[in-house]
């Protein structure tokens, strides 16, 4: 019985403190994709840029899913809660676009078309920051 209760709390442990981990409010998903960001423009690293472009992806996949705190107070449905989203499927396209720059080879075609998140960002944190 002992073994038991301590599997299962050992398993309830993991599982929350990993639910953790994937539930981040928006704010630490923003500082995430920012930290990544700035590898992005800076190295000349394809196994770097393309980690910090998986973990900016990751970030903005959670972003998408939450609530910037400017619109917690709307429904999930409204024109601003709908044009958030949309702004980070812009964002994660513009990701995955690099990524596959990356995949190529293309080291500098990547960082130039990193360069066009600023755009996004700029245009969605007048909005929603």
């Amino acid at each position: 019985m002992r073994k038991t209760l301590l599997s299962i709390l050992t398993a309830s442990a993991v599982l929350f403190s990993s639910a953790g981990v994937l539930a981040r409010d928006v704010g630490e998903d923003m500082e995430t994709i920012a930290k990544h960001y700035s590898v992005v423009l800076k190295t000349d690293d394809a196994a770097k840029m393309k980690d910090a472009l998986q973990q900016m992806r990751v970030a903005a996949v959670d972003a998408h899913r939450g609530t910037p705190p400017k619109l917690e107070k709307q429904d999930h449905d409204s024109p601003d809660m709908k044009d958030y989203r949309h702004g980070m499927d812009l964002l994660i396209g513009q990701i995955d676009g690099a990524l596959k720059l990356v995949d190529e080879g293309k080291i500098t075609e990547a960082r130039a078309a990193a360069e066009e998140f600023k755009t996004t960002r700029n245009t969605y944190h007048k909005k929603y920051r």
